[in-house]
């Protein structure tokens, strides 16, 4: 992941970590949401966001999410390796795997800013 797009991902898992620690699991699921679409199409950014879906989905006891997230931290990296990722796509298990979404206007705006 380049250095100038880094900087906004981390962004993202830092808030991430702060609103599920206060207990804002609706924000701090929308940034993890957030950083997947910026770490997509990393293989380790990627994988790490689904991990951390992955520990969400059993923080809020969701079988769905946790089963959801398992093919998805196991295929994600590989996809974003040989760059095959569907462009938007939230990362969640509410979320087809293979849909590409639209970008919210601020990401697509970050993406434009570090040259991407």
């Amino acid at each position: 992941m380049p250095k100038s797009l880094k900087q906004y991902y981390k962004l993202e898992l830092k808030s991430y970590h702060y609103e599920y620690l206060i207990g804002n699991l609706d924000s701090a699921w929308n940034h993890l949401e957030r950083a997947h679409v910026l770490g997509q199409k990393y293989p380790f950014e990627h994988s790490f966001v689904h991990w951390k879906m992955l520990f969400y989905g059993f923080k809020i006891k969701s079988f769905k999410e946790i089963i959801g997230q398992i093919p998805r931290l196991l295929i994600g990296g590989v996809k974003s390796f040989v760059g095959k990722i569907p462009i938007g796509n939230t990362g969640g298990a509410n979320v087809p795997p293979l849909k590409p979404l639209p970008i919210e206007k601020d990401i697509r705006e970050i993406f434009i800013k570090v040259g991407l």
